[in-house]
């Protein structure tokens, strides 16, 4: 717990319902910094963390950096945590509203900020504050986070999310030369989240030992959110390699794969260069869209995949209504729709994807948040909510998936403390459900 003295400059009348707000500098799972946020009621104190993404789209909300080059290779937050304690702090806590008015404390901070996409304070200050406030919601009300998030949200049915494990880390994520960012398991055929985490565990040593058996111990070294990240170049392989270990494992038909391509990271040219890596690469040898759309319909043919994310560009909307129609899977967007209202509108006239993922730092509030998910399912999408490759122990998200229930969820593979809180946090909130607790499985794109 902070000292009282660290509160001094932002402590409020005691008849206020925030009494302070404070943020600091922590650290990412990259070793980045961050920014994290205290608040504190009378119920105590009410701490948050903003995660950080590596492939980010060039739609979303703005996460300030200080960009001083010797401090932290310009990725410093001092920025956001001044914003934070010397303009947003004083403000929320003067303005006399209460933890569980959500919506209209979202509004004011995106307010105070006044730009389209939070340049001002940054969307890393506003959503440190936002998720903080929701926390102090939920124990203002005294109920768990989830139905806290519920409540905001207008749902009535709890759903426990089919978890979708990265197990073979490439892109941006990866110093290998594997073009394709994620290769995830997903469970559907678990009877429950726990049984569902039992099948991914093992799945996931088996996929060790295979990739160890194959390439050597050196490939069992894991990326950024905990996948395996083995030397290969052919997107193929590794659905093989996922494949066989799913076979060891005993769960063949009960163990189904997903895809986050993050095509952007190797479009060039209105081409798709899948040795986007090597600074050298063949220009004769990249791929028009119809050629790129023509290898994941032969992996779908191959392989269980019922999950493909930013199958294209963020930007090349034609491709991506091509692939929508082409086929029954599930098509997520990520790049093309950044949480956002508005870029979720384009794709769904343009029938673009079927799918939303959902970051609470692409849009930069828990109300806006919510609202994305809402306007996805109203248009007839599922919504897979995500964490960020540069993640910190803070399970908010776990709640959120559940809260909304949306169905499914991806926080990394089953291994890294900052990816296995989220799923931790899941089996708890199962086990509080008891006999009431609902597991999404085979439905997890429209879950029941």
């Amino acid at each position: 717990m902070p000292s009282l003295t660290s509160y001094r400059f932002f402590k409020a009348a005691s008849t206020m319902p925030i009494k302070s707000i404070l943020a600091r500098n922590i650290f990412d799972s990259r070793g980045n910094p961050t920014v994290e946020v205290d608040l504190v009621t009378d119920l105590g104190l009410f701490r948050a963390a903003v995660p950080s993404g590596a492939s980010t789209g060039v739609h979303e909300a703005l996460e300030l950096r200080d960009g001083v080059k010797n401090e932290y290779h310009g990725k410093g937050v001092q920025k956001a945590i001044d914003n934070v304690n010397k303009i947003i702090a004083p403000e929320l806590t003067k303005c006399n509203l209460e933890v569980t008015q959500q919506t209209e404390i979202d509004e004011l901070m995106i307010k105070l900020d006044g730009t389209e996409n939070k340049s001002k304070l940054g969307a890393n200050a506003i959503l440190g504050v936002s998720l903080a406030v929701c926390k102090a919601g939920a124990a203002k009300k005294g109920v768990p986070l989830y139905r806290h998030i519920a409540d905001l949200a207008g749902n009535k049915n709890i759903v426990l999310p089919v978890p979708a494990f990265n197990v073979i880390n490439g892109g941006s994520h990866a110093g290998n030369k594997l073009a394709m960012q994620e290769f995830m398991i997903l469970p559907t055929g678990a009877a429950n989240f726990t049984e569902a985490m039992r099948m991914g565990s093992e799945t996931y040593h088996h996929l060790k030992k295979v990739i160890k058996d194959k390439f050597g111990l050196d490939a069992t070294a894991v990326g950024d959110e905990g996948g395996f990240a083995p030397n290969i170049q052919d997107n193929k392989e590794g659905l093989e390699l996922i494949k066989v270990a799913i076979e060891k494992a005993g769960y063949t038909g009960k163990i189904e794969i997903g895809m986050d391509v993050a095509a952007s990271e190797f479009h060039k040219d209105g081409l798709y260069d899948l040795d986007f890596k090597n600074p050298n690469s063949d220009k004769s040898k990249w791929i028009t869209p119809d050629q790129l759309l023509a290898i994941y319909q032969e992996f779908i043919k191959g392989y269980p995949i019922v999950s493909i994310e930013d199958p294209f560009d963020q930007d090349h909307f034609e491709a991506w209504t091509k692939i929508t129609a082409a086929t029954s899977i599930q098509i997520v967007g990520d790049d093309l729709t950044v949480t956002n209202p508005k870029r979720i509108q384009m794709a769904v006239d343009q029938k673009a994807c079927n799918c939303l993922l959902l970051k609470v730092n692409q849009i930069g509030s828990v109300t806006e948040s919510i609202r994305a998910h809402l306007l996805a399912k109203a248009s007839g999408w599922g919504t897979m909510v995500s964490h960020r490759s540069g993640e910190t122990e803070d399970t908010f998200i776990a709640d959120l998936v559940v809260g909304l229930s949306t169905g499914q969820i991806k926080t990394g593979a089953p291994c890294r403390s900052e990816r296995l809180a989220k799923y931790n946090q899941i089996l708890r909130i199962e086990e509080e459900l008891g006999s009431e607790a609902k597991y999404a499985g085979k439905s997890f794109r429209n879950p029941v």
